[in-house]
């Protein structure tokens, strides 16, 4: 069973909160990062490399996890990679197979339950991209863009860990204030990396003019071939667009959810069938927005989904979350139910949430 740390590790990878990661796997450097959770018993380098998150990847690998460790299946990290790749193409590829195989190539022979290695999965997709290349051919006749294709293929693998290692560094750790929030660094490091790619698929196409024969092209040639560089950059863009969607899409599922059931157990617990006398309230029982989350999170979350630039609405919003935890009131409603135990911390932190939102209404009239 996972511990409560490992845990805080899961959650990090699972919500693509990266600089929490790191900072939390600096504090804890001798946290063991090869633990499994879920009925799939996934360890967290399966779930990066299932949600494709390339960065997450790298980090765990420094943090010494096991490329090596299976799930339920026998399924290592390299097979869920390999899975990937098979669906999204050669960015997949060069994003999670490339830093797990150089990890550990001895993963590349390790079979599942059902006898598939990675390497099996790896062919299988040269296989499939040899077929395309063939039908494209004309007979005869080279191809230049599988030739082009196939450089930038292996330039990429060769090159890989040098050109995006750069974005690990320590100077992007983000300060204390509130210049640059995660969400503002994520996609400016998405978008340096996506220029960077692009910058090096340029110039390897340009390159690829010298292997052909010194020979003037045809028209027709240079429309096909200029037609061919257009589409691998729409392609680019539109992966690069559709992954911060996506992310995007699911932190906000997230934080919907969550606020959805922090609305539900403030209900429950403040006017419900639970807001019996005799009914006892631990620390846990107690509807916090964020039970393991920062003051500051709380709050955030409470409030979310109101247009804070909608001053009236953003008002009332806030007056009904100062008047649900408000120490007084919330003392009336709640104290004589508190478990001893636990009564203080409780106190502690509605007294702590009730200033944080008293400051923020404060900050409104001013």
């Amino acid at each position: 069973m996972a511990s409560h740390k490992q845990e805080r590790v899961w959650k990090y990878v699972e919500e693509g909160s990266l600089l929490k990661l790191k900072s939390y796997l600096r504090k804890h450097r001798d946290l063991d990062v090869n633990f499994s959770q879920g009925k799939r018993r996934r360890s967290p380098l399966h779930l990066a490399c299932y949600l494709g998150d390339d960065a997450a990847v790298r980090l765990l690998l420094s943090h010494g996890a096991d490329v090596l460790q299976k799930d339920r299946k026998g399924d290592t990290a390299l097979h869920v990679a390999a899975n990937r790749a098979l669906k999204h193409g050669k960015t997949a590829y060069e994003d999670l197979v490339v830093p797990l195989r150089k990890s550990c190539p001895e993963a590349l022979d390790t079979p599942n339950t059902a006898g598939v290695t990675p390497q099996d999965l790896l062919n299988w997709i040269k296989r499939s991209e040899s077929e395309t290349a063939g039908n494209m051919s004309r007979p005869g006749m080279t191809n230049p863009e599988k030739e082009w294709v196939e450089k930038l293929f292996g330039e990429c693998e060769d090159e890989f860990s040098e050109t995006f290692g750069v974005y690990d560094a320590d100077d992007f750790l983000p300060l204390d204030d509130d210049e640059e929030d995660f969400g503002d660094w994520a996609d400016r490091i998405r978008k340096e990396y996506f220029d960077k790619k692009q910058a090096e698929a340029q110039r390897l196409a340009a390159s690829c003019s010298g292997w052909k024969k010194k020979k003037k092209k045809s028209k027709e040639d240079r429309e096909q071939e200029e037609k061919s560089h257009k589409e691998l950059h729409k392609k680019l863009q539109k992966e690069h667009e559709e992954y911060l969607a996506r992310a995007a899409r699911k932190e906000e599922e997230t934080r919907q959810g969550k606020k959805r059931q922090y609305d539900e157990r403030c209900a429950a617990t403040f006017n419900g069938a639970h807001s019996a006398e005799s009914t006892k309230l631990s620390y846990s029982d107690i509807p916090w927005p964020a039970p393991k989350g920062t003051v500051q999170e709380m709050v955030d979350l409470m409030l979310h989904g109101v247009d804070r630039k909608d001053v009236p609405v953003f008002r009332k919003m806030l007056r009904k979350q100062q008047a649900l935890w408000h120490p007084d009131k919330f003392a009336q409603r709640c104290e004589a139910r508190l478990e001893e135990k636990d009564k203080q911390r409780v106190l502690d932190t509605v007294t702590a949430l009730s200033q944080e939102l008293n400051r923020l209404a404060h900050s409104l009239k001013t």
